[in-house]
């Protein structure tokens, strides 16, 4: 057997409580032992790294060797390392420390960025790894038990899961500065599906929201669609006069704002929806992850940008 697996905390305890000390009776009451107790650990150490580890008389005695410090040393930097895996294995007891995934839809990410910044600064030992995904990509993230948070609008029913409300989801329908559909205070639904509309990807509750108020719109008639994969191309798209768009009020915020993009009217537009943190029923949030639920909920949603 190897000179370091005899080795043992025990005996590094009692040379580094008779260096200390510079006497046996000394580091006997240290250490809560007894004085034979102690010369015992010291001299089995001793036998175990082939080398005299104090002085046993003269000027130093009680005082260690050159190879007494050279192994004091040692056993200073692994009572540290201990001491820190202990504070480590305390903080994530406590919560704060660990890695939590967080989903995102894809129409999160325009907020998702500062929440997670925020949960940063407020936890810096916690590491909160964003993922943004469409809304079949998230559910299906959270059926593996690969994400342990998400945030997304309407919950599912599979996999069941447990969901806070944080705040509204305003959707409005867009168009570009000067389309002809733009003054009128009430657009007729026969006004919006004469015109190409534009789609999110199949997956995305973008399309499934859009898709559900044109068919209620026109009762089920057909309309002209274009699909893209993402609100940038969506947005893109509109303001270069390619059709008109259902999208969350909080993507196009700045081009509202800009006068980049407009929005078309109507007593039932804006649609209001709802965001969500959430998580599977059957895993709650433990450690980490219960800190940064708790810490999302309180902030009731003041990261949402304004619509």
């Amino acid at each position: 057997m190897s000179a370091v697996n005899a080795l043992t905390l025990r005996q590094l305890r009692a040379l580094c409580a008779v260096a200390e000390t510079r006497s046996i009776s000394g580091a006997a009451q240290a250490l809560g032992l007894t004085a034979p107790a102690v010369h015992s650990q010291l001299r089995v150490l001793e036998d175990v790294v082939g080398a005299p580890l104090i002085f046993r008389d003269g000027a130093h005695a009680f005082g260690a060797t050159p190879a007494g410090e050279a192994l004091l040393a040692a056993a200073r930097r692994a009572d540290a390392a201990l001491q820190g895996a202990l504070d480590q294995i305390e903080a994530l007891r406590q919560g704060q420390a660990g890695r939590v995934v967080l989903a995102v839809v894809s129409t999160g990410k325009y907020f998702a960025p500062g929440l997670v910044a925020g949960l940063r600064r407020s936890h810096p030992g916690i590491e909160v790894a964003l993922r943004v995904g469409n809304r079949d990509w998230v559910l299906s993230a959270l059926r593996d038990g690969t994400v342990d948070l998400a945030v997304m609008g309407r919950p599912p029913r599979d996999p069941v899961v447990t969901a806070a409300d944080l705040g509204p989801h305003p959707h409005v329908m867009i168009a570009p500065p000067g389309h002809p559909l733009a003054p009128d205070p009430e657009v007729s639904a026969q006004a919006i599906l004469s015109q190409p509309i534009i789609l999110r990807e199949p997956g995305s509750g973008t399309r499934v929201l859009a898709q559900r108020f044109l068919d209620r719109l026109g009762e089920g008639a057909p309309y002209a669609e274009i699909e893209m994969d993402s609100n940038e191309t969506i947005k893109q798209a509109v303001m270069a006069g390619l059709g008109i768009a259902l999208i969350s009020g909080h993507t196009v915020a700045d081009e509202l704002k800009a006068g980049r993009l407009v929005t078309l009217h109507r007593h039932d537009l804006p649609i209001i929806r709802r965001w969500f943190v959430l998580h599977r029923a059957d895993s709650p949030p433990e450690g980490a992850a219960l800190t940064v639920w708790r810490d999302i909920l309180s902030r009731q949603g003041a990261f949402l940008p304004a619509a």
